[in-house]
């Protein structure tokens, strides 16, 4: 019997994701949005049904408007909310998009409770840490995005800029997914060789500064709505590790209980994720200066929690 993913929005990310889901064979997809975008959602997985023969997959879609629809749901992804502009903030985006998750959480503990949930929605940080006070779900079946985003365009601004190849590039970054989010230039290696040794102070210093701004960077480019491409595949990502048990080691907004010195917050941090959901979060010994940056991300991801009243 094949697994069941529920895509909570049908916008740019929610239809990659159909699409990615439908072509790695994760299994059979619903997509749901709210009742005035039922039509498009529907309209979305026919295309992707009808692109099944040349894609050469098999899975099924639908659209709805509907939360009976996702009963029994293995997987749910979130990306329902309103995309940030040029001009705004994650924190701007924080009124809206909390009312929004509220309806989401009422209907995911509903109709999907046993679901292993990734959060996308922004600003992400408080996202996740609403969804799960609102469900009440444990912490090993909420995860956010944010941090599997972050270490991607790491990675890809890394080998852009020394001409390698991105799959020999490794690293982490930790943190609130935002501007303080804490890049580890002293842990990334290019086919096994550290970074710090073939890099320049100054390249390296490029890079922070350019993932920390890599959302804005984008927003400013399409001048309105934010990336797309690379947040949903950050997601499937963590879905499929989930699915197939690959008990893979993601960068995942994940609640800390102690872990990194932060008690009660979600923080981008290592996690293992296999079929039980988050199985485990690795803890990194820090330099003092890694460790005074990660307190000030801490504490930027700890007004906005407050902000939430939740």
């Amino acid at each position: 019997m094949r697994k069941k993913i529920a895509l909570i929005g049908g916008g740019q990310i929610g239809q990659i994701l159909a699409m990615l889901a439908a072509q790695k064979e994760l299994g059979d997809i619903v997509i749901l949005d709210i009742p005035e975008l039922e039509n498009p959602a529907k309209g979305k997985a026919l295309d992707l049904m009808e692109m099944a023969p040349h894609g050469n997959y098999d899975a099924n879609l639908a659209g709805t408007s509907s939360y009976k629809d996702i009963e029994g749901a293995d997987v749910v992804i979130v990306t329902a909310g309103k995309p940030r502009q040029a001009g705004m903030t994650r924190e701007d985006l924080l009124a809206v998009n909390l009312q929004i998750i509220t309806a989401v959480a009422q209907g995911v503990k509903q109709y999907a409770p046993k679901a292993f949930c990734i959060i996308v929605t922004n600003p992400l940080d408080a996202m996740v840490y609403a969804f799960y006070k609102l469900t009440g779900f444990p912490k090993h079946q909420v995860v956010g995005m944010a941090g599997a985003l972050d270490t991607a365009r790491w990675k890809a601004f890394i080998a852009l800029e020394l001409g390698v190849s991105v799959t020999d590039v490794a690293g982490t970054v930790l943190g609130g997914h935002g501007p303080d989010m804490v890049p580890l230039p002293r842990l990334t290696t290019v086919g096994g060789v550290p970074l710090t040794e073939i890099a320049s102070k100054e390249q390296i210093d490029k890079f922070v500064t350019r993932t920390r701004e890599a959302g804005t960077e984008i927003v400013k480019l399409f001048g309105k709505g934010s990336a797309f491409f690379s947040p949903a595949w950050s997601a499937i990502t963590m879905a499929e590790s989930f699915l197939k048990d690959k008990h893979r080691i993601i960068a995942c907004a994940a609640l800390c209980e102690g872990e990194y010195g932060v008690k009660g917050l979600f923080i981008g941090v290592p996690c293992r994720i296999g079929a039980k959901g988050l199985e485990k979060i690795y803890e990194i010994k820090l330099t003092a200066e890694e460790s005074s940056m990660l307190q000030k991300t801490v504490g930027v991801v700890q007004k906005t929690i407050e902000e939430t009243k939740l």
